[in-house]
């Protein structure tokens, strides 16, 4: 069977991947940065505005509207519905898998390229932010494929690959701006050795390309400002650069790094480490490229897990390098098959027993999603207990696989990372289905909005609250028969006060429907 799936065409390898891409469950956002832009998406679909990004009727500058206008396209053409808002991601992580195959069919060979996309799609993190609806997989699929068009760029007569990797930067610099200099810098060495391609024409027709969007958008957004949008996401780039609440120790990358690339970060580490010894192409793109990025994100003052999502293919490649080596080495070959079959299936069945005896009860897993859990790491732990020091590459490689593969797929299925506010979602369908909400609009008093806390569920109930009003500046704006999302609390009980609670629970608070008497 695994010969005839490695022997498949590209559409045929795809079907292994949908239990790790689509879901077949409900779904639901978290408010930040997901809820965020999903809100931003709504408002360009409810009132036309395709230009400025916004926060109520308030302009949001520290940002393009990139995202936004993928979401809300992709809506307006399919439908406002989840599938459609997580269309473009999902497009984007298919495109990741598929460049992450090319990509090891040239480093490597044909015969297994579909082990290093089904690595990358079983990394913790990858596996994350494939379901989130957010920009960080666009960004980290052009940033890939910018790297991919590279490595293919032989001479100059490859124009397609020369104008390609002009083109990814000015897309990139639409999702996540002066982040893209990052990876750029970290590309310098092997950019060096394939000068020529900055000085080729294409490069450049590739370089306004890719502005094309950017250059649009700005031209757009300029008339409505004091000054240009440009100077707008300087200062956001000035504050991620200097100490804020996302700051972190120079050595942060060093412990998260692996632990969300887990199950496949030690392996990575021993490909980094051999690719350093390859040919001049492996070294540079496989070992240098992502330690040089690591090395500038530690530098940066803002340092979070999905910054690092750029090199998770090359992470994969690594991962494969790795296991080829430990198989290979008389050194660490039974260390290897003994942490593996016997250390990692301990671990995984001991912390799957604590977390069913002792916290199963106080989590907030749903029955399904606790059942999905715990059967997806027994599948993993088992699986890897079959590894044997007699099998092949092919069977350990097979195996390796398998058990990661399966725990994916029945986290995916459990809604853990689809349904993300599940309770919330439950709360606002009971809420939607009152009759006194029916088709009336809901408006929301913004002098709510105190801290994070509130603001995450506003974000959230507003994206679940079926006629969306405007934000008023204070409740006492709110006219005779309007419903509004409030956080007053002690008035509201007295006889004489003008607002009535419709309804509120904790899932909601600290918000509750109100309506004026």
């Amino acid at each position: 069977m695994i010969d005839r799936i490695l022997k498949l065409k590209y559409l045929p390898k795809l079907l292994i991947f949908i239990p790790l891409i689509f879901s077949f469950g409900k779904k639901s956002y978290i408010a930040f940065d997901e809820g965020f832009y999903a809100l931003q998406a709504r408002w360009i679909l409810d009132k036309g505005n395709w230009i400025i990004p916004l926060w109520w009727d308030e302009y949001v500058l520290d940002r393009t509207i990139g995202l936004q206008f993928l979401l809300g396209k992709s809506q307006e053409i399919f439908g406002r519905n989840m599938f459609a808002a997580y269309l473009p991601t999902t497009i984007a992580a298919i495109l990741m898998l598929f460049i992450t195959y090319k990509l090891h069919e040239e480093f490597f060979n044909k015969k297994y390229a579909i082990i290093s996309p089904l690595i990358l799609a079983t990394t913790y993190l990858w596996f994350d932010y494939s379901h989130l609806a957010t920009q960080d997989i666009i960004y980290s699929c052009l940033v890939t494929l910018g790297v991919f068009s590279l490595v293919k760029i032989k001479d100059k007569d490859n124009k397609f690959y020369i104008l390609l990797f002009g083109i990814w930067i000015g897309l990139s610099f639409m999702m996540k701006t002066f982040l893209v200099f990052i990876p750029l810098i970290s590309l310098t060495p092997y950019l060096f050795i394939k000068k020529n391609t900055i000085f080729n024409k294409f490069f450049w027709i590739g370089l306004l390309i890719g502005f094309v969007p950017f250059l649009s958008w700005a031209l757009s957004i300029n008339p409505y400002l004091d000054k240009n949008i440009i100077f707008y996401l300087l200062e956001k780039f000035t504050i991620l650069s200097n100490k804020n609440t996302f700051t972190n120790p120079f050595y942060y990358y060093l412990w998260n790094v692996p632990v969300t690339y887990l199950p496949w970060s030690i392996f990575a580490i021993f490909g980094i480490i051999y690719n350093l010894y390859e040919s001049k192409e492996k070294k540079q793109i496989l070992s240098f490229f992502p330690l040089v990025l690591i090395g500038i994100l530690s530098i940066f003052s803002t340092k979070t897990p999905y910054y690092t999502l750029q090199i998770s293919p090359i992470l994969a490649l690594n991962t494969y390098t790795g296991i080829g080596y430990l198989f290979n080495s008389i050194k660490f070959k039974r260390i290897f098959i003994f942490i593996t079959s016997r250390i990692v299936p301990l671990l995984v069945f001991s912390l799957t027993c604590i977390y069913y005896f002792f916290f199963k009860n106080i989590s907030n897993l749903n029955f399904k999603e606790n059942a999905f859990l715990v059967i997806g790491l027994l599948f993993f732990g088992l699986s890897w207990s079959f590894i044997k020091h007699k099998n092949s590459f092919r069977e350990i490689i097979i195996i390796l696989i398998i058990g990661p593969y399966l725990l994916t797929s029945f986290l995916l299925q459990s809604g853990l990372f689809t349904d993300r506010s599940r309770e919330l979602r439950e709360t606002m369908e009971y809420v939607s289905s009152l009759e006194i909400v029916k088709d009336k609009e809901i408006k929301v008093d913004k002098s709510g909005i105190k801290n994070s806390r509130s603001q995450s569920k506003i974000i959230r109930i507003s994206l679940l609250t079926p006629k969306l009003g405007e934000g008023l500046e204070s409740i006492e704006k709110l006219k005779k028969s309007e419903l509004a999302w409030s956080t007053i609390n002690k008035e509201i009980k007295k006889n004489n006060y003008p607002f009535e609670v419709i309804y509120e629970n904790e899932t909601l608070n600290p918000w509750r429907l109100i309506i004026k008497k």
